[in-house]
């Protein structure tokens, strides 16, 4: 026996120079494993047990369909899954429409340099607070119907009419729209960067082709290649939204996520089954309105194959983009509306219907309101800066690793650092409640922290992920020739070039810390407070200028981080230009 054990000994020892030897990209997705992978995981199976009525803390001992039987019963159910389809649907596939042609219409006209500025705002602004603005627009007293009141529309009250919850869900699509709509230019037009569009579109245009017809036909076949990742992401929040369907969203019956998120939350605790199969279906139904989009793009694909090589080279496309690219403006001008709206409610004193404007201004409610800002503000601001500065020393430490193995990772939809942001929020955060109660971390600082960097981290690799690729290589060839080692390339090359998209990944990352709602509520247990958790709490059936300032400051917060991040890399490299608008 012991001949036997020291030839084994001797067999491994032997192997050990050919097993591949610890680095960091090793020591990296172990953290990322620990850190993201298992409560994702834990939060799936800890969601699909009690689906299945499994759940020995209330009494559910053994495995049943009795959790899916109480779904379907459920008044409304077939209402519930037609809303969350169709908005979900409706609003990807306008965002994408939208986006691809304003881009059509105003490329040559406007730089990427110059659309971080004019979308700094909407990309910043958290969804909650979006919608809570969009709602004071469209809402029966809202802005809109006060600008065309009394004196077109005759109405000296406002109206009864459902302009917000609509049945329809046309609010929803609209605020998922003013939302997602920025979000896609701005990567459409990171992606136009690697794309000869210019030699391409002159190329077209001698051949007699009209600009819309090469821009559908040549440009964005090559553009969606590259942003498919973020279309997926659009796609599943869109499908699985909570926090802007509590807001716009009819409310009986409400989108399937709404009905799985009440029922987590009631007191009665039997309701946490069926809200388990209600998760577990918004899962399923995402992940197969992902599969029907991606079997979708070889439908077009085909299509459009077939349609470009039949010829056509008139400009029949024109006039659709550009009713497309006005409509996108509308939205955009929406959007802009919605956050001006906030910032007059929370300075209105005294505003009657149908005044445009209120006829008492007052900061008194912002007096008013400090004590009960400290609290919720801090949280917020705390919770944003831990969760973005570690996600960001971790995807520029996986970034770095996958240089220093000679593996630059695409971003891939199905690439595991990204599964977060593709599933919804629902279907594994009630498990991953489990999972803190388990580790006695629930209501913890520290578990809203864990929650919310399971979504910061794939948003800030993603936002860093292209620029950091596209970094030339030869800088760090020439270091190393000179002597420099791995790190101090890191340090005095790469991060001082890529400091504007380290920025604005910092930027992007702090704003989905201050905007996640679900993650807060699941993991504080309703003890930690944020921002988002209290302006989505009185939106309901709050006064509107307590809810105006609120929701105006959870605004303002990533819009400052936003707008630093865009002006400090051209004061540090204010006498290199190349450097001080790297994008």
């Amino acid at each position: 026996m012991d001949a036997a054990i020291r030839q084994i000994g001797f067999r491994i020892r032997s192997l050990i120079p050919f097993l591949p030897k610890p680095n960091l990209r090793h020591a990296v997705g172990l953290v990322l494993l620990c850190v993201l992978g298992i409560p994702i995981a834990a939060g799936l199976i800890f969601t699909l047990l009690p689906a299945f009525g499994y759940l020995p803390s209330i009494g559910g001992h053994t495995l049943s369909l009795e959790p899916w039987r109480e779904l379907f019963s459920y008044p409304g159910f077939a209402t519930s899954l037609r809303i969350t389809v169709t908005t979900g649907l409706a609003a990807t596939v306008l965002a994408l429409i939208l986006s691809f042609s304003f881009c059509a219409v105003v490329h040559g006209r406007m730089r990427d340099r110059g659309a971080d500025g004019l979308l700094a705002p909407l990309l910043a602004a958290p969804h909650a607070a979006m919608a809570i603005g969009l709602a004071f627009l469209m809402a029966p007293s809202g802005w809109l119907i006060r600008l065309v009141s009394p004196w077109l529309t005759g109405y000296t009250v406002p109206p009864d009419i459902a302009t917000v919850q609509d049945p329809w869900g046309a609010a929803l699509v609209t605020g998922l729209l003013i939302k997602e709509l920025p979000f896609l230019l701005i990567v459409i037009l990171a992606a136009l960067n690697q794309i000869p569009v210019d030699q391409q579109m002159r190329a077209g245009r001698a051949l007699g082709y009209g600009q819309g017809i090469v821009w559908i036909k040549i440009i964005a076949p090559q553009v969606y290649a590259q942003i498919r990742l973020p279309v997926y992401v659009v796609l599943a929040y869109s499908l699985s939204v909570v926090d802007m369907a509590l807001i716009l969203a009819p409310s009986n019956p409400p989108p399937l996520s709404v009905v799985a998120f009440k029922w987590f939350m009631a007191p009665d605790v039997t309701r946490t089954l069926p809200a388990a199969a209600a998760a577990t279906l918004q899962l399923f139904v995402v992940a197969g309105a992902i599969g029907i989009w991606r079997l979708g793009e070889r439908g077009v694909a085909g299509l459009g194959l077939w349609w470009t090589t039949r010829g056509g080279r008139g400009v029949s496309g024109e006039p659709g983009l550009k009713l497309a690219a006005a409509l996108g403006t509308i939205i955009l001008s929406l959007g802009l509306g919605s956050l001006i709206a906030l910032a007059v409610w929370s300075l209105a004193w005294r505003w009657p219907f149908p005044d445009i404007l209120p006829s008492t201004w007052s900061l008194d409610i912002w007096s008013r309101q400090a004590h009960a800002l400290v609290w919720p503000l801090g949280n917020t601001v705390v919770l944003a800066a831990v969760t973005t500065g570690v996600a960001l020393l971790l995807a520029i430490a996986w970034l770095e690793a996958g240089d220093r193995t000679g593996r630059r990772d695409r971003a891939i939809p199905w690439h595991p650092v990204y599964i977060p942001i593709l599933l919804p929020q629902i279907a594994f955060l009630f498990g991953t409640q489990v999972l803190t109660l388990k580790l006695q971390l629930d209501g913890s600082f520290l578990a809203v922290a864990w929650a919310h960097f399971l979504f910061v981290f794939p948003y800030v690799l993603l936002a860093l992920a292209d620029p950091w690729k596209a970094l030339d290589p030869r800088y760090a060839r020439s270091a190393a020739a000179l002597g420099a080692s791995p790190t101090r390339t890191l340090i005095r090359i790469k991060l001082p070039i890529l400091l504007q998209p380290i920025a604005i990944a910092l930027a992007i990352g702090f704003a989905v810390s201050v905007a996640q709602y679900l993650p807060t509520l699941f993991a504080g247990g309703g003890r930690v407070a944020t921002l988002t958790t209290e302006a989505v709490a009185m939106a309901s059936g709050g006064d509107r200028r307590v809810v105006g300032v609120f929701a105006f400051m959870q605004t303002l917060l990533p819009l400052a981080v936003y707008l630093a991040a865009l002006v400090i890399p051209r004061i540090v490299f204010a006498n290199r230009q190349a450097l001080a608008g790297r994008t």
